[in-house]
C-alpha cells in the first residue's frame, strides 16, 4: 500500500540524508520525495511516498523518524482526508494532430504549454495520481521525448 508521509524538520545540512537513510535501512524504496521551505525559513517539509508491505515496519520508520532532533512532526496521510498534487515537465514531438491534443488538454486540464517550435512542443502540468495518468495517455500519440516530474507535495484538508 502506497504511503505518504510529510515530516517538518529544521532546514539544516544532513538531514535529508539521515531521514532518507532510515527509509533504505529497512529496505523501504522512497518512491517518491519532495522537500522544500514551508512558510517560516528555518523549517522544510519533506513528502514521501512509499510503498509499504509491512504495516509494522513503517510504524517502526515513522517513530524513529519522530526521535531524530532535527524532526519536528510527522504525519502518516492514510488515514487523513489530503490534496496532493505533482508537477511535470513534458517535451513531445509536433505534428498535425498536437493542436486538437492541446486544445483538449487546456480545456480537460490546467495544462500550459511553456514552449512551441517546429519539431517540439514543452508543456507543464501540475495534478493528483489519476489525473497524471490521464494527461500522460492523451499525449502518447504525440510522442514524449523527455519527462521529468517533480515528487508529490501534500496538504491537509
Amino acid at each position: 500500500m502506497k504511503h505518504t508521509i510529510q515530516a517538518l524538520v529544521e532546514n539544516r545540512f544532513g538531514v535529508l540524508a539521515r531521514v532518507a537513510s532510515l527509509f533504505s535501512a529497512r529496505g523501504y524504496n522512497i518512491d517518491s520525495l519532495a522537500v522544500g521551505e514551508t512558510q517560516d525559513p528555518a523549517v522544510s517539509c519533506m513528502t514521501f511516498v512509499v510503498n509499504a508491505e509491512d504495516e509494522r515496519i513503517l510504524e517502526q520508520i515513522k517513530k524513529q523518524l519522530s526521535k531524530l532532533i532535527d524532526v519536528i512532526t510527522v504525519v502518516d496521510f492514510i488515514k487523513k482526508d489530503y490534496i496532493d498534487r505533482e508537477l511535470l515537465l513534458v517535451k513531445v514531438n509536433r505534428s498535425s494532430k498536437s493542436k486538437e491534443i492541446f486544445s483538449k488538454l487546456k480545456k480537460e486540464l490546467n495544462v500550459k504549454i511553456l514552449e512551441e517550435k517546429d519539431s517540439y512542443a514543452v508543456i507543464e502540468f501540475a495534478g493528483d495520481h489519476n489525473q497524471i495518468n490521464f494527461f500522460l495517455d492523451e499525449l502518447k500519440p504525440l510522442g514524449v521525448k523527455e519527462l521529468v516530474r517533480t515528487g508529490k507535495v501534500a496538504i491537509t484538508k
